[in-house]
């Protein structure tokens, strides 16, 4: 996966985010499904998030960005943005 399908993934995730939130919003709360929904987008965004910048690092340190691979959600689980 290069950098900008990352990116690409990651304004995905972003706009189902912001389609969510604005759900629960109107409905004060959301549905659990929507809920577990949210948690799932925000791991997977930190996934990407980690990805990226790993990519980023390795090819300023002249390593193969490609050599890269997603890490486990524990990993990277509340990551600041």
């Amino acid at each position: 996966m290069d950098d900008k399908t990352i990116l690409n993934r990651i304004s995905e995730l972003v706009d189902e985010e912001h389609r969510l939130r604005s759900t629960a919003q109107a409905h004060e709360s959301g549905t659990e499904d929507e809920r577990d929904r949210l948690r799932a987008l925000e791991e997977s965004l930190d996934q990407c998030w980690d990805l990226l910048r790993r990519r980023r690092a390795a090819r300023q340190a002249h390593g193969d960005p490609d050599a890269q691979g997603e890490r486990p959600t524990p990993a990277v689980e509340r990551y600041l943005q």
